[in-house]
């Protein structure tokens, strides 16, 4: 007889995680923390600083990696992020760079800005990207924001 106990058991396949709307994509990404820490977890207080994010305005830019983008999952509700070109790199580096005290022929990680002219979103900075806000993915127009803050 052929009871479901005698089959054999097929290995079921693992469900696919939702992928992050930039993974896959090549190149690099700008990321620039909206918000402050205060009320965060401590978990997303120490992936901030894992990022070098620990001041309102401040921009880094990392590559498109598996475990960036893990990093940036987990931050989603205090940062925005997208898509940076060649020429907004450029003028970061040469508006914005700052020389390592310690090694002054490497420059910091990161980049301070100001805040941006004519503000982050019509919505402000509790409120999605999608929906008016300045929170989260911008893709392309995180260009726009980062010359608004130099």
């Amino acid at each position: 007889m052929n009871s479901p106990s005698n089959k054999p058991k097929t290995a079921e396949k693992p469900k696919a995680k939702p992928e992050a709307k930039t993974e896959g994509k090549k190149g690099m990404i700008a990321v620039i923390l909206v918000r402050g820490t205060i009320g965060a977890s401590q978990k997303v207080v120490d992936t901030l600083g894992m990022m070098r994010l620990k001041r309102k305005n401040v921009c880094i830019v990392i590559e498109n990696t598996r475990s960036n983008m893990g990093m940036i999952q987990k931050v989603k509700d205090y940062i925005t992020w997208g898509e940076v070109d060649e020429t907004t790199v450029k003028s970061l580096i040469e508006k914005r760079s700052e020389k390592n005290p310690d090694n002054p022929s490497r420059t910091k990680p990161y980049f301070r800005l100001n805040a941006p002219r004519k503000g982050f979103g019509r919505k402000g900075i509790k409120v999605f990207f999608n929906k008016r806000g300045a929170l989260g993915y911008r893709g392309e127009k995180i260009n726009d924001l980062i010359m608004r803050m130099l």
